[in-house]
């Protein structure tokens, strides 16, 4: 079962206070009896924390004890951070000279005076839990584990009004044809249709379900609901009681043992699962799912008019009417939020309380139990406690914001937010595995699939769900909250300064925004600033800013920064290397930024690295000492002639970048010994010569490249065998696109095993493909678009090249109009 967020950050801190890191922090700093006592104390109100949810409704009380617990967990992972910061901090006085380590014992950071800071602070969070500790009891809470958490479960049933349903007389058709046409399955099929909470998955199969073709073709018909408690006993006498529908459970082993029982079924037999979870999708899904698209503004509207007013009084009300419009655009095709809001309506006729519904966000109204945000909050209840995290945290960008995967998983990991049943799982993994996750569960919905990346969004409602479970602690552009704020949106261009919170002083993400450029703005940030101490993540965004405030080189525990697009910047403090804990530098579109930090190898935490920069070379010794680097991009580095020699020292390199480098003339030969790259993409650099002597090819095997993308490289005449070649058995993705002199695809080619998508775009003198493709028995997908040759070779069943490439089940050949994000 779920469990809530205060639960689960407080068992964070305390698998923090019981790792091997805590260990040696014990030893070193002599904490280990002031730090037993936290941990004893904090287990002792966690083990309450799940009785408190469930019961805070009753009492405001109740429910500020919660938060000031959570504040608390806040509290004491901020001091296990400070010593990590202090670890880090040694470990660049390792690399540093004598003069810079006795500078450091004199400052306020010196041995001595940091054990007597924080042996008061670790003082004063034991008196701050035991306060919490003893005022609890007079709440009467009891111990509860994760498996007591109670949920409840929406129970479904087969009758539905059909006059009350709009729009979905196309989707009701195509279902029915899908469940008549005859299959040559031995098992019973099965067909999953997948939406968002409240779009109308349970309307439409009682549609179908009460269909008179329907009725009239199955001798009988079962309507069931299958629950995250998924009990095959149970669940087949609710069958034979013929009781259900909405199916949460995503067990597969369980699901298997359903369907075997369920084989006894009689010849012709279908089912319909409807859910809200791709996984379960995939599990149970036999047949091709059926997503369930959102209804038109047409249909929407018709529907909230026949909710809002009684037949034809709506002629009366053509102001009212056209409020509705707009009420009905921030539903976003959801037919529960339509209802929702029209039954809300229906016994008022004053024009400003219509307003105020259009205006007002959907979390601030009010909501009854079977309303769309319940409805919503029941996918949310299912949720684990640590995508909790990630999803309420998501609720601080604006509605319709563009999420793209990599920098989603680098705010969460600023955050904490990535936890890991493995031990060596890396950060980057868990995140794409939090964002699959969400996506699978229909709280994101994928906006824009490329092949190097992709971008998803959230639906409105989604959000205002996001932003309900936040509570106080998220502040976005159009929701303001009050207490502590720990993640903040704040754009200067279109919000007054006075809007800002007055307490920032837990502020752990803060976004800010100026793209028109208002002169007071460096002061501004800088106040905000100075007054969020513990900030974690700071995004500057196109704030064109022409210098950093002088006090970033104080937040010792910024993990996140980024300055993209800001095109007045010239240079960074070097002081910005101070900040050990830094995982992610972006300085993307920072045109004028004339060259790194001297000092930049001291950032030692480093796992991504955006450069745009005017210089024409890179020191050595400089990026090459980020050896935690996973992730690095070169982009519009318009003068940069070649990279660092020494690239071979970045031996966790996971992602490798070069784009619109248009002077870059070399790749360091280093870069052949990089075993953990994955990705390599070389995207726009005219003057690149990838070509290397022969002598240098020693070399075939202990790569680990999985994709590859190589664009506008005109001197590229066969595709670099020095990179390649070590990548036989890995190579999963080809893509190879404006290539005017790219003539031939080498003999080795048909050695990649592994491949499976094959893009070749707008290569001219491409004339065929290798022998032996027919041996890549692992592609699934191969396009070619744009290279005239070539294309005549490869029509179907009559094409010169088509024998090798017949085994594809996925491919296209034709023209190819191509963009700067190439699909």
């Amino acid at each position: 079962m779920a469990q809530s967020i205060a639960f689960g950050i407080a068992g964070k801190v305390l698998e923090k206070l019981g790792n091997v890191a805590y260990e040696g922090i014990c030893s070193v700093w002599g904490v280990r009896k002031e730090f037993a006592k936290l941990k004893d104390t904090l287990a002792a109100i966690r083990a309450v924390v799940l009785d408190a949810e469930q019961q805070q409704a009753r009492t405001q009380e109740l429910s500020l004890w919660l938060q000031r617990f959570k504040d608390a967990c806040y509290d004491v992972e901020d001091l296990i951070d400070e010593f990590e910061i202090e670890a880090f901090r040694r470990q660049v006085l390792e690399r540093g000279s004598t003069k810079r380590k006795v500078r450091h014992f004199f400052s306020g950071s010196n041995p001595l005076a940091f054990r007597f800071r924080m042996g008061y602070k670790i003082k004063k969070a034991n008196e701050m839990l035991n306060e919490i500790a003893a005022s609890m009891a007079k709440f009467r809470l009891t111990q509860k584990h994760e498996t007591n958490v109670i949920h409840c479960e929406r129970e479904t049933y087969s009758f539905v009004k059909t006059s009350s349903v709009i729009g979905r007389d196309e989707a009701k058709q195509d279902l029915v044809n899908i469940l008549m046409n005859p299959t040559d399955e031995k098992d019973i099929p099965v067909l999953p249709i997948v939406g968002i909470g409240g779009i109308g998955k349970t309307t439409l199969a009682q549609l179908v379900f009460n269909e008179e073709s329907v009725k009239s073709h199955f001798e009988l018909r079962i309507w069931v609901c299958v629950t995250e408690d998924f009990d095959i006993k149970q669940l087949m006498i609710k069958i034979i009681k013929s009781a259900t529908d909405d199916v949460w459970n995503d067990d597969n082993k369980k699901w298997r043992e359903l369907k075997d029982l369920l084989c006894g079924g009689a010849q012709g037999s279908r089912i319909i699962v409807t859910t809200r979870s791709l996984d379960v999708a995939t599990i149970t899904g036999t047949i091709p799912r059926y997503d369930l698209e959102h209804l038109s503004d047409e249909n929407c509207l018709s529907l909230f008019l026949k909710l809002a007013f009684i037949e034809g009084e709506e002629k009366q009300h053509d102001n009212l009417v056209k409020i509705g419009e707009g009420i009905v655009k921030k539903c976003k095709g959801v037919a529960l939020a339509v209802k929702t809001l029209g039954s809300l309506l229906r016994s008022t006729r004053v024009q400003h309380e219509w307003e105020v519904v259009r205006d007002s966000e959907l979390v601030k109204l009010k909501q009854k139990e079977n309303d769309i945000l319940p409805a919503l909050k029941l996918s949310y209840d299912h949720l684990p406690w640590y995508l909790k995290q990630c999803f309420a945290f998501c609720s601080v960008f604006p509605k319709d914001f563009e999420f793209g995967h990599h920098r989603l998983t680098q705010l969460w990991l600023a955050n904490g937010f990535l936890q890991s049943p493995y031990e060596n799982e890396e950060p980057e993994d868990i995140g794409n595995r939090y964002i699959q996750e969400l996506l699978s569960r229909s709280f994101f919905q994928q906006y824009e699939d490329y092949l190097l990346f992709t971008k998803f969004k959230m639906h409105d409602l989604v959000h205002d769900l996001a932003l309900s479970v936040a509570q106080n602690e998220v502040n976005s552009c159009n929701h303001y909250s009050t207490g502590n704020v720990r993640h903040l949106w704040f754009d200067l261009s279109k919000q007054d300064a006075s809007q800002l919170p007055n307490n920032l002083g837990c502020l752990q993400s803060l976004f800010l925004f100026d793209e028109e450029g208002k002169a007071d703005s460096e002061s501004l940030i800088a106040e905000v600033i100075s007054r969020s101490k513990h900030l974690r993540v700071l995004d500057l965004a196109s704030c064109s800013l022409e210098q950093l405030p002088n006090n970033i080189r104080y937040f010792k525990r910024l993990r996140y920064l980024s300055l993209a697009y800001d095109g007045n910047i010239k240079r960074l403090p070097n002081s910005i290397c101070n900040l050990q804990s830094l995982e992610t530098l972006d300085l993307v579109g920072c045109r004028g930024l004339e060259e790194l930090p001297k000092d930049i190898r001291y950032l030692i935490s480093l796992r991504s690295l955006t450069v745009t920069t005017k210089q024409t070379r890179l020191q050595e010794n400089g990026i090459s000492c980020l050896t935690s680097l996973r992730r690095l991009i070169f982009s519009e580095c318009e003068n940069l002639e070649k990279l660092f020699e020494d690239i071979q020292n970045l031996t966790a390199l996971r992602e490798l970048y070069i784009h619109e480098c248009h002077n870059l003339v070399s790749l360091p030969q280093g870069l052949k010994y990089l075993t953990a790259l994955e990705l390599l993409v070389i995207w726009n650099c005219e003057k690149l010569d990838l070509t290397m002597e022969e002598l240098e090819l020693e070399r075939e095997e202990g790569g680990s490249l999985r994709k590859l993308a190589v664009r506008g490289v005109p001197k590229l005449e066969s595709l670099p065998q020095w990179i390649l070649l070590g990548s036989i058995k890995t190579l999963q993705h080809l893509y190879i696109s404006n290539l005017n002199n790219l003539w031939t695809l080498p003999t080795w080619f048909q050695h990649f095993t592994s491949l499976q998508n094959l893009y070749i775009i707008n290569c001219p003198k491409l004339s065929c493909l290798s022998e032996g493709m027919q041996h890549l028995t692992a592609l699934k997908r191969l396009t070619i678009g744009g290279c005239p040759k070539l294309n005549k070779r490869c029509i179907e069943e009559t094409g010169e090249d088509w024998p090798k490439i017949a085994h594809v089940p996925d491919f296209y050949c034709g023209d190819f109009e191509t963009t700067t994000n190439d699909k």
